[in-house]
């Protein structure tokens, strides 16, 4: 039997754009550092990103 060696999956970090490994051995998955993962942690905190929330146009009215 011919058994192919499997190279591990990388994806691109979401902050800096490096490859990183999609493996348990890499303990800041999505991320390929610990500080790329932290930087996105204070953008978060900071609000530069939101889960846009949609209105609800009936919250504006006054009730009768």
């Amino acid at each position: 039997m011919n058994r192919q060696t499997k190279s591990p999956v990388t994806i691109a970090c979401p902050t800096c754009g490096e490859p990183a490994a999609w493996t348990p051995v890499n303990r800041w998955r999505p991320f390929c550092s610990e500080r790329c993962k932290l930087i996105d942690l204070g953008q978060w905190a900071t609000e530069k990103y939101r889960v846009p929330v949609a209105e609800n146009p009936s919250d504006d009215e006054p009730s009768s």
